[in-house]
């Protein structure tokens, strides 16, 4: 079955860090872009950091800028995002989602160009 697969989430104390893991089922990543999406109930999904087939060319919203580092192993069919300095407001379900053909120079990629999304993992974080 063709999928992907969201992990590591849990609850974090504010000024800790947590990775998270995003692996795919039933096909290979190396073609794949991957974006990393977070969602808090009652507002719209909003993009957290992308990152290119490669892995040679990552983005983020400047508001996720030094906090969050996304990255990736093809040879583990694997794209992480790790997580620093947690807050409370980045208390969200956590989302990856790949696409093909994705070549962005920012961040930002329409949601409805990726191909394939995880079910989300839960992000807490609280004192």
């Amino acid at each position: 079955q063709l999928g992907l697969v969201e992990s590591g989430g849990g609850s974090v104390q504010p000024g800790g860090s947590l990775r998270l893991s995003c692996a795919a089922s039933g096909f290979s990543l190396d073609s794949y872009a991957i974006g990393w999406f977070r969602q808090v109930p009652g507002k719209e999904r909003e993009g957290v950091s992308y990152i290119s087939s490669s892995g040679k060319n990552s983005y983020y919203p400047d508001s996720k800028k030094g906090r969050f580092t996304i990255s990736r192993d093809n040879a583990k069919n694997t794209v992480y995002l790790q997580m620093l300095s947690a807050k409370p407001e980045d208390t969200a379900v956590y989302y990856c989602a790949a696409g093909t053909g994705l070549y962005a120079s920012s961040w930002y990629v329409p949601q409805e160009e990726y191909e394939y999304w995880g079910q989300g993992t839960q992000v807490t974080v609280s004192s």
